[in-house]
């Protein structure tokens, strides 16, 4: 099966979260498992650009309305994925991110950049006479690409083309105003509660969802969260239907084999299952390194954004009590200043207890995980999570709030430790088993070798894609036939 794969985001080319790294994986375990033939399309950053290899252009894209005409180039990424980039230096050189400025502002005109994302697709999808190409399926991911499967359904006399949306977090939808339709090429027959319309709001996200023939998140808890009303972010209705449809599949993330303790290059001494005594010495490295007290306390991490949905103030509200019951806090990550600040604020209050480093560094990462016996992850809600996992891997017992793709990652008291609820008080409750099992040594043995047996590989899941895309197949041949 030929797939085009359609992302806004690519790791080792252009990275903001895990859509990067699902972008980078999924494609390499669908040609490796599923023997599907991959190409990945994605804009023309210039980060892109500068590590596409073996570039060649491929066909130069019509505009649309306001979208404005590209040139389409074809080559590789550094691990020879074959890849589409869209080359249209007015949406896409400039600095920042791929959403917003050097500030953190989204870009004002991010409806018609990842417009022209999402109509290339289709371009491509309905076939380039330049171009001896043509997907038997198109798979796009989260809002960025959303307009996609809605470009695919609006142009007549199109060859039918089965559609698969990916959810990475459902908080983020792309909501545009109204009177932008005409510039996007939207028709108006499509801004309907049956179609793109979402609160008066023109939502790529929903677009994505209502016309494709398969949507997929990236769990099966969160699956069925988001069809609810807590959850589903005003998009619960269409959500539920289609999960009573069995249109809506959950499938786990895995992760990338480099989060490995037995070959990992940044640990002082590498270690498995079966030798987790030289966990120690990475915990004697970082609390070097940190400025941690050198002392047999149990060691508690965090790597995470600081962020409200992270439950990060949780952790800053029940460190205290933590420091006290004699646990030492390792915590890395960036994002809201005032959570920044009282993280900061911790770390002078108890020093040789708790050490903050703001920012992200992939080296020191690894080896916080190598060093620690607990990982903290108290997020009000968690899509999938990848984190969780990096942490079993390394024989760092998880801490988790019992929602999405942690509660189907974390076996509670088995491979680590899940609280019901976004409190203190359950944060601590958790905790406190924790520290209870960490003194009785061969309980905590058991756990941590539990753990790192866990297979979060991607062949699993790739497979589990490919049959959502031969479902994805049938329906649009059903579709078809009925029209």
């Amino acid at each position: 099966m030929k797939i085009l794969f359609v992302t806004s985001e690519l790791a080792g080319l252009v990275k903001v979260g895990g859509l990067a790294d699902v972008s980078a994986a999924l494609p390499r375990a669908l040609e490796q498992v599923a023997h599907d033939e991959v190409r990945v399309l994605l804009p023309g950053y210039p980060g892109v650009l500068a590590g596409l290899r073996d570039a060649a252009p491929i066909a130069e894209l019509p505009g649309l309305a306001d979208i404005p005409p590209a040139r389409l180039l074809g080559g590789r990424g550094a691990d020879g994925q074959q890849l589409f980039v869209i080359d249209c230096a007015p949406l896409y050189d400039r600095p920042g991110t791929p959403y917003g400025d050097l500030a953190g502002a989204d870009w004002a005109d991010n409806d018609v950049r990842f417009a022209r994302l999402a109509f290339a697709a289709a371009q491509i999808a309905h076939g380039l006479p330049e171009f001896d190409w043509q997907p038997d399926l198109m798979h796009v991911h989260d809002w960025p690409a959303a307009l996609a499967p809605g470009y695919l359904a609006w142009q007549d006399g199109a060859r039918p083309i089965p559609s698969v949306t990916t959810i990475h977090n459902l908080a983020h939808q792309g909501l545009f105003p109204a009177h932008r339709l005409g510039a996007l090429g939207v028709p108006e027959a499509a801004f309907a509660v049956d179609g793109s319309e979402f609160h008066g709001q023109l939502g790529f996200l929903k677009t994505g969802l209502y016309y494709a023939n398969e949507v997929t998140t990236v769990s099966p808890s969160y699956a069925e969260e988001i069809a609810t009303p807590q959850l589903g972010c005003g998009l619960h209705g269409l959500l539920g239907g289609l999960r009573d449809a069995g249109r809506l599949t959950g499938i786990v993330n895995g992760v990338d084999p480099a989060w490995n303790p037995r070959n990992d290059p940044y640990l002082v001494r590498r270690f498995d299952a079966r030798s987790r005594d030289a966990k120690q010495r990475n915990a004697q490295a970082v609390r070097h390194s940190l400025g941690l007290a050198h002392r047999p306390a149990p060691l508690f991490s965090l790597i995470a954004r600081m962020v409200w949905q992270k439950g990060v103030d949780l952790v800053i509200d029940a460190c205290e009590t933590l420091v006290r019951a004699g646990g030492q806090l390792a915590v890395m990550g960036a994002g809201d200043a005032s959570l920044e600040r009282r993280m900061h604020a911790l770390s002078q209050r108890h020093p040789g207890s708790v050490a903050v480093k703001i920012g992200y560094e992939e080296a020191m990462a690894h080896k916080v995980f190598a060093a620690s016996d607990f990982f903290l992850m108290p997020s009000r809600f968690e899509p999938c999570g990848l984190t969780q996992m990096y942490a079993q891997r390394f024989g760092a017992l998880p801490i988790a709030r019992e929602t999405g793709g942690l509660r189907d990652t974390i076996d509670d008291g088995i491979t680590g430790f899940l609280f019901p609820d976004s409190s203190v008080r359950s944060l601590l409750g958790a905790v406190r088993r924790a520290l209870l099992m960490f003194n009785f040594r061969p309980g905590m043995n058991q756990m941590q070798r539990e753990a790192m047996r866990r297979d979060f590989g991607w062949d699993r899941p790739a497979q589990e894609y490919h049959r959502v895309y031969q479902r994805a197949q049938a329906a649009c041949r059903t579709s078809a036939r009925h029209e």
